[in-house]
């Protein structure tokens, strides 16, 4: 009895072997979803961290905008009567979680960007770059209108934050703001609290964009890998403590 169970086994386990080795194709397709769902964040990059500009640079320029500087361990930008002195990173991210702490001065506005696209034919980051809403909701006429999609820590024009979550003007605010091309996951955190998910690429995205002053918009939200970037809206604004974890 213990011989024919034994033999049994043998044949099990070698047509086993033969099943997964005809069906490898199969096999390998479930690794590879389970490997992408299992992703995980590596080592965190300080962006800024209240000394220097190093990971910095104005948009469509070589060096870094004057109109930013250093203040108290933070980067301040000071409004000039040009305009037009946005600033990104030098390097480009598609998977990230980026965290950062925003103050606005009052009846201020700028805004954080993300896949922004550096380029002759788009003049401004926001022209490419999706935007969480930095503004002081108090006293900036944006938070009014468009249903409160323009509200701070609102995904401009598509998504708006509960009530309650933001801190006033003069006040600090920490994001985390977690963007995943291959998962099609985007997520902010206000204040750590979760405030909203939402679809970055695909059908949900693309209609998401088309409800918005964006939908003709040629380059807008259409770069998977693209620069951070913060916004020269007119407004004094500070930034601090800014790190960026590739998602691998």
């Amino acid at each position: 009895m213990k011989k024919t169970i034994y033999i049994a086994a043998v044949a099990i386990f070698a047509l086993s072997c033969k099943e997964k080795e005809t069906d490898k194709s199969a096999t390998d397709s479930v690794v590879e979803v389970t490997e992408t769902a299992m992703k995980t964040p590596i080592e965190e990059v300080v962006l800024f961290d209240g000394s220097d500009f190093d990971a910095w640079k104005g948009y469509g320029i070589e060096g870094m905008h004057d109109a930013w500087i250093i203040d108290d361990g933070a980067m301040l930008f000071t409004p000039s009567k040009e305009g037009g002195k946005n600033i990104i990173t030098k390097d480009v991210y598609k998977n990230f979680i980026l965290s950062l702490e925003w103050k606005i001065s009052e009846g201020g506005n700028s805004g954080i960007f993300w896949g922004v696209k550096e380029s002759p034919e788009f003049k401004e980051a926001y022209e490419t770059g999706p935007e969480i809403q930095v503004l002081d909701d108090e006293r900036h006429p944006d938070a009014k209108v468009a249903n409160g999609t323009h509200k701070a820590g609102s995904l401009y024009d598509m998504i708006k934050p509960e009530d309650g979550m933001i801190n006033p003007a003069g006040e600090w605010n920490a994001v985390v703001l977690t963007i995943n091309h291959d998962e099609n996951m985007g997520k902010v955190e206000l204040n750590g609290k979760e405030a909203y998910t939402f679809p970055v690429n695909g059908e949900k995205w693309d209609a998401m964009v088309a409800k918005t002053k964006f939908a003709d918009w040629k380059g807008f939200g259409k770069y998977p890998e693209g620069h951070i970037g913060l916004q020269d809206h007119g407004d004094k604004v500070w930034y601090r403590n800014i790190t960026i974890q590739e998602i691998n």
